[in-house]
C-alpha cells in the first residue's frame, strides 16, 4: 500500500492522468478489502494479486465491450489502466510455459480425464496463482485432459 501511496504522488507530479487512474483503482480496491466485515488487518501477499488479477478481468471485459461498441476513447482508458495495474503483478508466463506446468501438475494428481478437472483446476490455481490468466489455465487444463 505504501508503494501504491508513493506512485500516486509520482503520477500526481507528473500531471500523468492514465497512471493515476490506474493507481487509485488498485488503492480502493486493497481499500475495499481491508475493510470488508471479517477481513483481517493485514491483506496477503497472495490476497493482492487476486484483487489485481480482478481489476485487470474487469478492464478486460469492459475493453472488449467498447471495442465491440466502436468506443475507442473508452477503449484505450480501460488498456491505460490495464498496463499501470499489470506493474504491479509478476511477469505474466506465456502459453507454453504454463502448458508445461500444467502437464507436470496432471501427472502430480494423477488425473486421466476430464471429470477430474476440477482437481486439476485446483491445484493448477495454486501453482500459477498471480503468474498466468485464469481462462488460459482452464482452456490448457481442458486441452491436456482429453
Amino acid at each position: 500500500m505504501i508503494q501504491i501511496d508513493q506512485e500516486i504522488k509520482k503520477a500526481m507530479l507528473a500531471k500523468n492522468d492514465a497512471q493515476l487512474r490506474g493507481l487509485r483503482a488498485i488503492k480502493a480496491a486493497l481499500l475495499l478489502a481491508k475493510t470488508e466485515k471479517g477481513a483481517s488487518e493485514e491483506i496477503t501477499e497472495e490476497t493482492e494479486l487476486k484483487i489485481l488479477q480482478k481489476l485487470i478481468k474487469q478492464r478486460r471485459e469492459s475493453a472488449d465491450i467498447y471495442k465491440q461498441q466502436n468506443r475507442e476513447d473508452l477503449f484505450k482508458v480501460e488498456e491505460e489502466e490495464i498496463e499501470v495495474i499489470n506493474q504491479f503483478l509478476p511477469k505474466q508466463l506465456d502459453r507454453a510455459e504454463v502448458a508445461t506446468i500444467i502437464v507436470d501438475v496432471i501427472k502430480q494428481s494423477g488425473a486421466t480425464s476430464v471429470k477430474d478437472m476440477g482437481k486439476v483446476m485446483g491445484l493448477a490455481n495454486k501453482a500459477l496463482a498471480g503468474k498466468a490468466d485464469g481462462k488460459l489455465i482452464a482452456e490448457l487444463v481442458k486441452e491436456k485432459l482429453n
